[in-house]
Formats: C-alpha cells, structure tokens, sequence
C-alpha cells in the first residue's frame, strides 16, 4: 500500500469559497478516482500547516491513476492559484527497495508530459517532496 499524503497552506487573502471550493474537490478525488482505497480530506492539526489530503492506493498503478485522473487534474487548476507551501510524501509498506526513485519517477513523468502543470507547480512559494519537480524525491 502507498499512503500519498498532501500538507498546504492557503496565501493569505484568498476567498474562502474557493479554498473550500478546491478542499471538497481534493474530497472528490478520493470518491472517484478508482484506485483511491480510502482517503481523508481536512484540517493540518499540530502543525505548522492548514489543510491536509491522505489518499490510500494499493500500489504503482493505482498511483499513476491517481496521478493523471482528470479529478486530481481538476483540483491542481482550481487549488494550487491559492497554495503557499506545499509538501508531499509518501508512506508505504512495499518492500521494493526502489520504490522512493518509482515514485518520484511517476511524478517528474506527469510533468513531463503535461507543462501547464509543472507551471503551476513553479509558481508556488514553496513545494517540497514525493511529487516536488526536480530530478529525484526530496
């Protein structure tokens, strides 16, 4: 099992429809991508963070459905305008010793293969992690 985990905060000043907005459909992603096993969407408690995403996927297949299903899609164009930091990571229970390089490989894969993405992502104050442009996982 890979549990993929998303931790942001909001920059200041945004509307809260829209934070809301791009929260339920972080929440959407999880009822309808088909890999998706279970999920939780809501508040960062204890820590330096605001909001919080943890999506469980049985492994690197769901996890490249995940990655291009065009709900995650849809919540990367309405949600990462309103981000400030953002991190990802990655807990998992597969004992491939590669399995860190295969993530991190699917990640720099979907920004590849999809620009207007990796722009958004650039625009960002601060993106650490499993998903985090650049040539390996932080």
């Amino acid at each position: 099992m890979i549990y993929h985990t998303v931790r942001m905060t909001i920059l200041p000043g945004m509307p809260a429809d829209k934070v809301e907005e791009a929260v339920e459909s972080m929440r959407n992603q999880g009822r309808v991508i088909p890999s998706v096993v279970s999920f939780v969407v809501g508040p960062d408690i204890g820590g330096e963070y605001e909001w919080a995403s943890a999506y469980v996927i049985e492994d690197l297949d769901g996890y490249w459905e995940y990655l291009k299903h065009p709900a995650h899609r849809h919540t990367d164009e309405i949600g990462l305008p309103l981000v400030d930091k953002f991190v990802s990571f990655d807990i998992t229970d597969d004992p491939d010793p590669q399995i860190a390089d295969k993530i991190a490989a699917l990640h720099r894969r979907r920004y590849e293969e999809d620009p207007a993405l990796a722009k958004l992502v650039s625009g960002l104050n601060s993106y650490t992690g499993s998903s985090a442009p650049g040539p390996h996982a932080n």
